[in-house]
């Protein structure tokens, strides 16, 4: 079995060999170089494993290699019944997430608010969108039903829906208060909101772990799934008074890999989720597909190649690679929310890697540790 972590900086020979030791099981006695590898040791789940950086995977015999054309800054493959992280890179890392973070606001806000509900927007409910955000194409002034707002935000990603619900919700900060305790209840811990609809706002970041953890949580509300499944629909361009349209536009996801479109093909057995983009986050990405009664999500955050595209054919490759994957290789981390959240233990080691594991600049060499 290898375990293969990629490491910032040049490496030393000394420090390759504490890291390498760091993450074997100290043996009995020094076994000869000669002597064949013992038996694998039996499937655990370490969290601890996804804080250090680099790529982590366990493969058993027979295991297909990772994609090597993902160049995204981080990214995670899991599996949405059990929970297992399948593999991953720099998972804990925080990053911009875009739009991807409204998974998260609707996870906090859906449950609040009756889909059947009627409001009428108010041009103080959309004065705060930022300037270049994506819109369904709320008006003031007409009366919606909250379904048709969630569906703005699910399909079109759009800012004025999101304004609309949160002020509904209690309002735009009191949502990011919301939002920042449910994230902690669930075990997302490098969650920082700041602006609930995810646009640039400095401190906001989120991490491949934490989006995976929003994307499993909401595909187990039947409610969520269906907002996150549905390719298209009509949005009301006029309305009445009881909230019915009196003209309608038609509204497409903007998940290409869910829609089939501008040169991206719809992925077999998808069933969501939400992307996201702005020019910090730059591309993010949660994708989830079903096949053979199996079903698993992946989260990609900022390709650096590519262009538009990358982000839904690196996705695409990790799905393809997971399916592959079913059986051959062990969990090296789990999605499941823990009994007491907790942040990670402040030792110097894990302190070194928490530093580590938040600075912008990319490093250089990998070590490779076989157990």
């Amino acid at each position: 079995m290898i375990t293969l972590s990629s490491v910032r900086g040049a490496l030393t020979g000394a420090a390759f060999a504490l890291g390498a030791l760091a993450l074997l099981t100290p043996p009995a006695a020094a076994a000869p170089q000669d002597d064949p590898l013992p038996p694998p040791r039996p499937a655990s789940v370490n969290k601890a494993l996804l804080h250090r950086m680099g790529t982590h995977v366990r493969p058993k015999p027979g295991a297909p290699a990772l994609p090597r054309e993902v160049s995204a800054l981080s990214w995670l493959v899991a599996d949405v019944t059990t929970g297992d992280v399948l593999a991953a890179h720099d998972a804990h890392r925080r990053l911009p997430p875009a739009s991807t973070i409204k998974t998260l606001f609707a996870l906090t806000a859906l449950p609040r608010l009756s889909g059947t509900a009627l409001h009428t927007v108010t041009d103080t409910e959309l004065a705060a969108v930022g300037e270049g955000s994506s819109l369904v194409g709320v008006n003031p002034g007409h009366t919606y039903r909250i379904a048709d707002l969630w569906r703005g935000v699910f399909l079109s990603s759009g800012n004025d829906a999101v304004h609309v619900l949160a002020q509904l919700n209690g309002g735009w900060k009191a949502t990011a208060t919301q939002m920042q305790a449910k994230a902690r209840s669930l075990g997302a811990l490098d969650t920082h909101v700041v602006s609930p609809d995810g646009y640039d706002a400095p401190g906001q970041v989120s991490s491949a772990y934490d989006l995976a953890v929003f994307g499993r949580s909401g595909l187990a509300d039947p409610q969520f799934a269906q907002y996150a499944a549905t390719a298209a629909t009509r949005f009301p361009g006029g309305t009445r008074r009881d909230g019915t349209p009196t003209w309608t536009f038609g509204i497409r996801n903007t998940n290409r890999l869910l829609t089939g479109s501008d040169g991206v093909k719809r992925y077999p057995g998808i069933i969501g989720l939400k992307n996201g983009y702005t020019t910090r986050a730059g591309h993010t990405l949660i994708a989830a597909a079903q096949r053979d009664g199996r079903r698993l999500l992946v989260t990609v955050m900022n390709p650096q190649r590519g262009g538009g595209r990358a982000v839904y054919e690196e996705a695409r490759s990790l799905l393809d690679w997971g399916f592959a994957a079913a059986g051959r290789v062990h969990p090296v981390g789990s999605l499941q929310p823990p009994s007491v959240p907790l942040d990670p233990p402040a030792t110097p080691a894990a302190a070194a890697q928490a530093a580590a594991l938040h600075r912008e600049e990319t490093g250089s060499g990998i070590a490779y540790s076989w157990l």
